[in-house]
């Protein structure tokens, strides 16, 4: 084994352990990373002797913090179409993978883990976040859209709640995230290395012991307010809906949206509509699809360059509002 690998891959007692092994980078994925996931779960697919898969974030800080979207932004500079399209289609195919492996694939989550670090536990049988985890789907803050799979996923959370998400990029502790569906099981950081340690023994049914009360659902309480607003047949409704209300939470919303890019808010909420009607193969075809265009619109190499490059957290969006933004554009995208 290859301590200093970006995915450190073993057999260890009844299972395959995986380790995301770039903790300067919070983890994050990039090519080299995608195939050595992909590589471990073909030669574990079919041995007997690995019950099941473990995936864990080295260093504390993140699972995974996402894809390396920085080189993305590199590549769409420079004009590389095929390093973006080999990126994406690696890092889908990856995500259909674990969705049907034949094993049960763990996650144990602990620390941030957002977009792609969502691609590789989401899919799997067993998501177990701690109080430290943080989920959240931040791409319209940089001029993309809910991606690996969350046009299959988000739409069948509870209620509204993938919509909310999706748009606002709002953040879920690991309680949260459970109540929510994200996770399955919420374990304390403290029990984490007992789990690990107990599930590489006696394999995953010993995570249901391990298991913590769960803490009220932070959102509980504006549940009814975003299943109202976040079911608008359109975005400028969902503004109008917020607007209207009294509540601070729905002001505090209201101004977080504005933030984002208002065509990333656009082709968000038509791809998660979509994908409400798909299944998982189709909804990660038409994200790659997306990919091909959205990564050339000056939305994205603006807002990572505000958000991840430069770091100075004020983007300039191609469109002020969203009732500026051509409709036969994200139409287009869609056609």
């Amino acid at each position: 084994m290859d301590e200093a690998a970006s995915v450190r891959s073993m057999h260890e007692g009844r299972i395959g352990r995986l380790l995301l092994n770039r903790p300067k980078a919070l983890n994050a994925l990039d090519l080299e990373m995608i195939r050595g996931l992909a590589a471990a779960l073909e030669g574990w697919r079919d041995r007997p002797s690995v019950h099941a898969v473990l995936i864990e974030g080295a260093g504390g800080r993140a699972f995974c913090a996402g894809g390396d979207i920085r080189a993305v932004r590199d590549a769409a500079l420079a004009g590389d179409n095929v390093a973006i399209e080999r990126f994406f289609a690696e890092e889908y195919a990856l995500n259909e993978a674990i969705s049907r492996y034949p094993k049960p694939y763990i996650a144990l989550i602990d620390g941030v883990c957002m977009g792609g670090g969502i691609g590789v536990s989401v899919h799997g049988t067993f998501r177990i976040a701690s109080e430290h985890a943080i989920f959240a789907m931040p791409e319209t803050g940089i001029g993309l859209f809910p991606d690996i799979g969350a046009s299959y996923f988000l739409p069948r959370l509870p209620g509204e709640l993938g919509m909310y998400l999706a748009l606002t990029g709002a953040q879920l502790r690991g309680a949260d995230a459970v109540h929510a569906g994200l996770a399955t099981h919420f374990v304390r950081r403290e029990a984490l290395a007992d789990l690990a340690a107990a599930i590489t023994r006696d394999g995953p049914a010993v995570i249901a012991g391990y298991a913590a009360p769960l803490p009220p659902f932070s959102l509980a309480a504006h549940r009814a307010l975003i299943d109202a607003c976040f079911s608008a047949p359109a975005v400028a409704e969902i503004f109008a809906r917020l607007a209207a209300s009294e509540e601070d939470f729905a002001q505090a919303t209201l101004a977080v949206l504005k933030t984002r890019s208002p065509a990333a808010l656009l082709w968000s909420f038509a791809l998660l509509r979509r994908g409400a009607a798909r299944d998982l193969r189709a909804c990660l075809g038409q994200e790659l699809a997306l990919t091909r265009k959205v990564t050339r619109h000056p939305d994205f190499l603006e807002g990572v360059r505000a958000m991840v490059v430069d770091k100075d957290r004020t983007p300039h969006w191609s469109a002020p509002s969203i009732d500026a933004v051509d409709a036969r554009e994200i139409d287009a995208l869609f056609a």
